[in-house]
């Protein structure tokens, strides 16, 4: 049992080579190329049903507009889109979150060089500032102020 030990805690040894902190900032970029995408999902996820909301109550104020069988059905599926956006960038964030610090302790500190200044991400301060927004406009859409 200690000969399995002792194997499971070298595999898991860190070297603080080239090669294995470039690994490392690969590992990291890659983290912030996902955070990014899902930005990017999120924003046409909330910006999409804004538009459904808005579009819907313009089109049924239009001389000759047919009345909806579902009146409240455009409005229900746009809360639904932003709700997802909202949900996809609250998962999204904490996954990153918990992430990061996992690449920055423990075995993975050597790597970082921990006496430099945290990292601040960009992607991280957007990914917070468009959830703010999206649970603005899903209240917005919900007490009907837009």
């Amino acid at each position: 049992m200690t000969d399995q030990t002792n194997a499971t805690s070298d595999r898991f040894k860190v070297k603080a080579t080239t090669d294995s902190h470039f690994a490392w900032l690969r590992t990291k970029m890659s983290l912030e190329r996902t955070l990014m995408s899902c930005v990017r999902t999120a924003t046409a996820l909330i910006g999409f049903g804004f538009t459904i909301v808005q579009f819907f109550a313009r089109f049924q104020e239009l001389p000759g507009a047919a009345p909806p069988v579902f009146p409240n059905a455009s409005r229900n599926v746009g809360l639904a889109l932003i709700l997802t956006g909202i949900l996809m960038l609250g998962i999204v964030v904490r996954q990153y979150r918990s992430l990061t610090r996992y690449l920055g302790s423990g075995n993975f500190a050597v790597l970082v060089g921990t006496d430099e200044a945290p990292y601040k991400s960009t992607s991280l301060a957007i990914a917070l500032i468009l959830m703010a927004i999206g649970v603005f406009v899903f209240f917005a859409v919900l007490l009907r102020l837009a």
